[in-house]
C-alpha cells in the first residue's frame, strides 16, 4: 500500500474491512483471517505499532478475529516498506444463493454509496496533490449492509464491492457472467463534489476509480424499493442509489445514459488503472 497511511485509514484498515468485505459479498458472515507481514529492514517501529493497533480495531469491528499468520524481514530498498497479505473464512448464510447467473431483464443495480473517493485519497497523499485536502478514504466494512440485503432472500440477486476498477469494472463483470445487457444512467450514480471535482481536474472517471467501502447489488425489480429502504436505513447506505437496470437487449455490454443525454458504452477499465492501489 503507498502510502502505508492516507485520510480515512491506513494499510491495517484496508487489509482487514477487504477480506471481510470479499467474504460479505458472497453471502458470508466474516468469521477469520491470516495475516502475513512483510517488512522492509529499517521500517519504523512506531509506524508498525500504529498498523497493527489499526489491524486490531478493524478487527474488533468486524467481529473478526487474526488467527494465524508470519513475518518476515526484506533488506532495505527491496520491500517497499510494508506488505499485508490477509486470507479469510465465513459461515455461509443458510438458504442464500447469490450469483450473477440469477440476473434477469427487469431486475435493478443499486450502488450504497458515492464512489471514487478511496482512491483519488491514496492517490492524493502518494502524489502530495493540493486537491487532496478534502479527499477521504470510504474505507468501511460492508457486513452489515450485505447481511441487512440479505433478508431479501431470492430477490438479492448477487453483491459485489467495486475495487480495483472501481464500478466500471464490476458492471462489466456483472453483464458479462450474466448473458444480459445494463441500461445506466450517469447521472444518478452518486458522486461527492470534492471528488468529481478533483477526477475532472485529474482526468480520471469515477466510476473506473477504486472504492473500498461501496456495494453495487442486483435485486428484482419489484424489490428495489424495499432494498433501497432497508440500505438508507444504514449509515454507510444513506446516500445508496438505483442507477439502473437489467435488460435483454445488448448482452454483454454495459450502456450509460450521459449527464448530457447522450449514450456511451462504458467500457471495462483499459490499461493502467489510476490510482494502483495496493
Amino acid at each position: 500500500m503507498d502510502p502505508p497511511f492516507f485520510p480515512g485509514g491506513d494499510i491495517g484498515r484496508l487489509a482487514v474491512f477487504g477480506t471481510c468485505n470479499d467474504l460479505a459479498v458472497c453471502g458470508a458472515t466474516p468469521l477469520a483471517l491470516s495475516l502475513g507481514l512483510v517488512l522492509e529492514e529499517g521500517f519504523l517501529l512506531a509506524d508498525l505499532r500504529k498498523v497493527l493497533a489499526s489491524v486490531r480495531a478493524a478487527s474488533d469491528q468486524a467481529g473478526v478475529r487474526i488467527i494465524t499468520g508470519d513475518t518476515k524481514v526484506v533488506p532495505a530498498g527491496k520491500g517497499g516498506g510494508i506488505y499485508l497479505n490477509t486470507a479469510g473464512v465465513g459461515r455461509a448464510a443458510p438458504g442464500l444463493s447469490l450469483s450473477p447467473a440469477r440476473m434477469r431483464a427487469g431486475d435493478r443495480v443499486l450502488v450504497s454509496a458515492p464512489v471514487g473517493a478511496h482512491g483519488l485519497a491514496v492517490l492524493a497523499a502518494r502524489e502530495s496533490l493540493p486537491v487532496g485536502s478534502g479527499l477521504v478514504s470510504d474505507c468501511a466494512d460492508l457486513h452489515p449492509l450485505c447481511a441487512a440485503l440479505a433478508a431479501l432472500g431470492p430477490a438479492l440477486r448477487c453483491m459485489r464491492d467495486a475495487t480495483r476498477g472501481g464500478v466500471a469494472a464490476i458492471l462489466n463483470e456483472l453483464a458479462g457472467a450474466c448473458g444480459l445487457g445494463l441500461n445506466l444512467v450517469e447521472r444518478d450514480f452518486p458522486v461527492e463534489g470534492i471528488v468529481a471535482a478533483a477526477a475532472g481536474l485529474l482526468g480520471l472517471n469515477p466510476l473506473e476509480i477504486a472504492n473500498e467501502g461501496v456495494l453495487v447489488a442486483v435485486v428484482d425489480g419489484d424489490s428495489a424499493g424495499r432494498a433501497l429502504g432497508i440500505l438508507h436505513d444504514h449509515p454507510l447506505g444513506a446516500k445508496a442509489r438505483d442507477v439502473g437496470g437489467v435488460t435483454a437487449a445488448n448482452p454483454g455490454r454495459v450502456l450509460l445514459e450521459t449527464s448530457i443525454g447522450g449514450r456511451r458504452w462504458l467500457d471495462m477499465p483499459r490499461g493502467l488503472l489510476l490510482p494502483r492501489i495496493c
